[in-house]
């Protein structure tokens, strides 16, 4: 199982990667592992916004890279209404996947 996930930073940017433990790749955004995004280095992390589970890697990261060519507010429509632009949903309607509750997942930072 494969994840995308969107964090929102403290400067209410906005950083989207993919991982299969979500977890662990939390705690390393969110602590001080030298694991972290070279984005999240620089722009603290506040909360995971959102988050999608797929079957594969290859799916996991054609999402990312369709949601990394939205603009802002399109991805905070996303987050807040789980709405994506037409053009999007077009382009990942093979893809098989599901939004995910980001208050299952614990980060302990």
């Amino acid at each position: 199982m494969y994840y995308v996930y969107i964090l929102r930073c403290e400067d209410n940017s906005l950083y989207t990667g993919i991982t299969n433990d979500v977890e662990k790749r939390m705690n390393e955004h969110f602590g001080d592992s030298d694991k972290k995004a070279k984005y999240t280095k620089s722009h603290k992390p506040k909360e995971l916004a959102a988050l999608w589970k797929c079957n594969t890697r290859n799916d996991a990261l054609k999402i990312e890279y369709r949601l990394k060519e939205l603009n802002k507010k399109e991805k905070e429509n996303l987050i807040e209404n789980n709405i994506a632009p037409e053009s999007i949903c077009i382009k990942l309607m093979d893809i098989d996947f599901e939004r995910v509750n980001t208050e299952e997942i614990i980060i302990s930072h």
